[in-house]
């Protein structure tokens, strides 16, 4: 199974400390007979604690390991160091990079020390989400029923780009609400007792999430496009995977996957642990998965 790198968690505190933070048990598959199935080394894949990060950064573990015959360490990190981890070498891949927005900063400060490989989902969306049943539609309402919101916005960890989305928010739209810091799993708890209690509330969202199959919400209307429009997540890489690992590149190049496959993974992984969540799904997507594989993998 995925075990957690020691080394890489060191370098991580020591970068969170550094950098200043901005910024989503089953049956086993045998790997394809026809490739070579003795462990090829060790892949890095680093991640943030969002549910679409988990979903995604297991799946790919899943497949890397009981398919390709590659060891793996997945670990969880801030957003910042993230990037600087896949920057230094420290890290191998990530699939996380929401662009253009969410995550521009952090491109910006990395540049060209790590490789873009594209979208691995185009339908992503940031923004302010509330419940269906509050009938409000827009960010600019949100003012005159501030008291029915208690003053707040919920939000998540405040390393997290729509946190710093949310703060111009607040100054470009004059809002006279609070944003409260958190993380993805709080906010979800203050969202479902809030929807518990038919209470009005509003959060910090994103899609793909799976608390939009889970609950009716909306997002609201966002006139200055303080949020941007649609954004992609996007695959990064290490400087040289590409050399070194070329079946690990040619995976991650090839992954893609739409909104409704990453919420099926994310609702799974609500029921059961992030890996036995990801074998589960890769067992149930095989024709997906094969569509990532490299030519010797395939069936």
């Amino acid at each position: 199974m995925f075990k957690k790198s020691k080394k890489l968690i060191a370098l991580i505190a020591l970068l969170t400390m550094t950098l200043f933070a901005t910024g989503c048990g089953g049956t086993s598959t045998e790997p394809n007979g026809d490739a070579d199935t003795a462990s090829k080394g060790t892949v890095r894949l680093l991640y943030v604690e969002w549910a679409c990060a988990r979903a995604s950064t297991h799946v790919m573990a899943d497949i890397l390991e009981n398919i390709m015959g590659y060891d793996v360490e997945v670990t969880s990190v801030a957003a910042g160091a993230m990037y600087e981890g896949l920057a230094s070498g420290e890290g191998d891949a990530m699939f996380t990079a929401w662009l253009p927005i969410t995550h521009a900063d952090y491109v910006e400060q990395i540049g060209d020390r790590i490789e873009d490989l594209g979208p691995n989902n185009d339908s992503a969306r940031i923004g302010l989400v509330v419940p269906a049943y509050v009938d409000i539609d827009s960010i600019e309402e949100l003012n005159a029923n501030k008291d029915k919101f208690d003053g707040e916005i919920i939000g998540i960890d405040p390393g997290a780009g729509i946190m710093k989305a949310s703060v111009n928010a607040l100054d470009e739209y004059g809002l006279e609400l609070e944003l409260i810091e958190g993380t993805d799993a709080t906010m979800v708890a203050s969202l479902k007792n809030a929807i518990d209690n038919e209470e009005w509330i509003a959060v910090t969202g994103w899609t793909p999430h799976w608390k939009f199959a889970r609950w009716d919400l909306k997002f609201l209307d966002d006139p200055k496009t303080i949020y941007g429009e649609t954004e992609t997540i996007n695959t990064m890489v290490r400087l040289g995977l590409k050399e070194d690992m070329p079946e690990v590149y040619e995976l991650c190049d090839n992954f893609h996957w739409t909104s409704e496959q990453i919420g099926s993974a994310m609702a799974l992984a609500e029921e059961m642990d992030s890996p036995e969540a990801a074998r589960q799904w890769v067992e149930e997507n095989q024709d997906v998965v094969n569509s990532w594989l490299p030519a010797p993998y395939k069936k």
